[in-house]
């Protein structure tokens, strides 16, 4: 199943409503399944509301508990290469933040995998292939924003602290 709708170009990208974890089966991927809770945002400095709600349904309570982000970049549909490098930087500091020593993770792109869709990664330890981040890249007005989630036990705030570092403007969400 796929974690979104992906369209390719300048059109908007939609993420599937209301998703919520279930753990997959090979290297305990996580993949979303849907369900039909309404959400609010509580974040009242939210860049994008609508994408603040949807990124919200995606930390719904499932087998591992989760928190996200919002990146938002300045990047646009020609600067794939930017926005991947920004991805795997957004990563690297998921994973210092998660316990893991970055250098021991790598990006899963699942080319070669039909629940997965373009611009869709996860971050890996390449010991037992676990969960540590997973995120879309999305095409949205013209420039990405990276829905990226990991797991809540995560220091939510230094990773945004962080990516905030690199540049970019991030709204945190967190899961229930």
């Amino acid at each position: 199943m796929l974690l979104s709708a992906c369209e390719t170009g300048n059109h908007d990208i939609e993420l599937g409503k209301n998703a919520r974890h279930t753990a997959g089966h090979s290297a305990d991927r996580i993949v979303t399944a849907m369900s039909a809770a309404a959400l609010v945002p509580t974040m009242a400095d939210a860049i994008d509301d609508d994408l603040y709600q949807r990124t919200k349904a995606l930390l719904e309570p499932g087998e591992i508990e989760l928190n996200g982000a919002i990146v938002h970049t300045e990047f646009d549909g020609s600067e794939d290469v930017q926005m991947m490098q920004a991805t795997i930087d957004i990563g690297d500091i998921i994973a210092d933040h998660s316990g893991y020593d970055p250098t021991d993770c790598f990006v899963y792109s699942g080319n070669d995998d039909p629940d997965f869709s373009s611009n869709q990664h996860q971050g890996l330890t390449l010991e037992d292939e676990e969960f540590v981040w997973e995120c879309q890249q999305l095409l949205r007005e013209g420039s990405f924003d990276v829905v990226i989630y990991y797991r809540a036990s995560a220091d939510h705030e230094a990773i945004l602290g962080d990516v905030r570092e690199l540049g970019f403007d991030v709204t945190g969400v967190e899961g229930e």
